[in-house]
């Protein structure tokens, strides 16, 4: 029996809910992808320690993670879900990685240019600067074949297969090389307020975010109240309607529907008729979607002992990958 390739991918736990752009531009995919791979998914709470926070809250918030992960339909018997702190490999291997990546490299990372530009790259974290690099040691530890991403993780990922490639060529093949796995038709949301700005739940004004926490009543809401643009024809064109042309992605994603579909459908009809179905629509899904995650919250027992299991299921693999790593480096096995 062929086994599957491998797939990696995780979701940080920095906010109290994840949100619809999180469900449809990730976790749908994850979901799709248990089918033809190996599929490992974790919560990167150590990734979320690399900037201010709370413990408490990102006690929490690992918890609410998981259950949404499991309500969005990842399912913990078909695939690895775990927390990233519950597999010591991953810290193990991002020291390797530092004594191979150059200064330079690490400096031109964007997300660290974008995240200390806030408050002052000397108010930075030395964690957040080798970001990328454990980033890349939660891909190699896996031997991942492909890394399911947007497109601003795209750097990251090349990251990833440098390093793997450096660390073959200097120490002997070790890693799978890995490859960015964007889905060339996934969705993408916008905020429903901005909508030329992608839904991002870190935007401190949240009447553009529909969050999986709302109720059916503030999702569709937010709906209603969606910015749309000059004319009343509906039809798809982001550059010229961005706010219809997200309502559209959002409709057509949540029901199954093309475009064309609903651009016919809605054809002589005013944006207001557009807007209360698609509310609708959405708040039932949030409804039940919440219903699910308070089900899985209520029980942490279960939600451990789906950790547990993860972890033990991701240490099958992480573990030979680091003993390799080590032996590769030059290390001398413990126990001798």
């Amino acid at each position: 029996m062929l086994s599957l390739p491998r797939a990696l991918s995780g979701a940080q736990p920095t906010a109290d809910s994840y949100h619809l752009g999180n469900y449809i531009g990730a976790f749908k995919n994850w979901v799709q992808l248990q089918d033809d791979f190996e599929a490992f998914y974790f919560i990167p709470d150590m990734h979320a320690i690399t900037v201010d926070y709370d413990p408490a809250r990102l006690t929490e918030r690992t918890y609410i993670a998981a259950a949404q992960m499991i309500a969005a339909g990842v399912d913990p018997e078909r695939s690895a879900l775990f927390v990233q702190s519950h597999v010591p490999e991953h810290a193990q291997l991002a020291w390797i990685l530092n004594g191979v990546t150059g200064y330079g490299e690490a400096s031109r990372m964007t997300q660290f240019k974008d995240k200390s530009a806030k408050a002052g790259a000397e108010f930075a974290s030395v964690g957040l600067f080798t970001y990328p690099i454990l980033m890349a040691a939660d891909i190699l530890i896996y031997q991942a074949d492909k890394v399911p991403v947007g497109e601003d993780q795209r750097q990251h990922v090349e990251l990833t297969r440098n390093l793997a490639q450096r660390f073959n060529h200097r120490f002997g093949e070790t890693f799978t090389v890995p490859e960015a796995y964007i889905v060339k038709d996934s969705a993408k949301v916008y905020d429903l307020q901005e909508p030329t700005s992608k839904m991002s739940g870190s935007n401190p004004v949240h009447t553009g975010v529909i969050d999986l926490t709302d109720t059916a009543k503030q999702a569709a809401k937010k709906i209603k109240s969606a910015v749309t643009d000059s004319g009343s024809e509906i039809f798809f064109d982001p550059k010229e309607k961005p706010g219809v042309s997200n309502l559209l992605t959002i409709y057509s994603v949540m029901t199954g529907k093309s475009i064309d579909e609903l651009v016919t459908e809605y054809a002589g009809k005013q944006y207001g008729h557009l807007k209360v179905d698609l509310a609708e629509i959405v708040g039932d899904f949030v409804e039940a979607f919440g219903t699910r995650t308070s089900e899985l919250l209520a029980d942490k027992a279960e939600l451990d002992r789906i950790f547990a299991a993860g972890a033990a299921k991701a240490r099958e693999v992480a573990t030979p990958t680091l003993e390799l790593v080590y032996e590769r480096s030059g290390f001398v096995k413990a126990g001798r």
